[in-house]
């Protein structure tokens, strides 16, 4: 989990608050709340809403045509795709690919 950066206040601003509390005007909590309100407009404005929905849209589009594309495949061009060295567990790449993790420790027995 990341830590988020401290926040750093200005002289100004401290004294603004500071002011505001001693004289009663507003609570403590009022204070945090109204200070907090700025951060959380500009991170409301940063989002944009219909670039998401375009980009779930297309990764949704993506999902269907490698599950399409994997059945077509078969079981074994599916194993191949496996990759032990990459980030993703492997349980999760089978379930990507569609096909039991279990399959891809099976090893067959020789013909005596």
């Amino acid at each position: 989990m990341t830590r988020r950066p401290r926040r750093n206040h200005t002289a100004a601003f401290k004294a603004k608050v500071a002011l505001a509390a001693i004289k009663g005007e507003k609570t403590l909590l009022e204070l945090a709340q109204q200070a907090a309100k700025p951060r959380l407009r500009a991170a409301a404005a940063t989002v944009d809403v219909k670039t998401l929905h375009a980009k779930i849209g297309e990764l949704t589009l993506e999902n269907y045509f490698l599950e399409g594309a994997l059945t077509k495949v078969g079981l074994l061009s599916a194993k191949a795709m496996i990759d032990p060295e990459h980030d993703l567990p492997i349980k999760q790449q089978a379930k990507v690919l569609g096909i039991s993790h279990s399959t891809l420790y099976y090893e067959p027995r020789p013909d005596l």
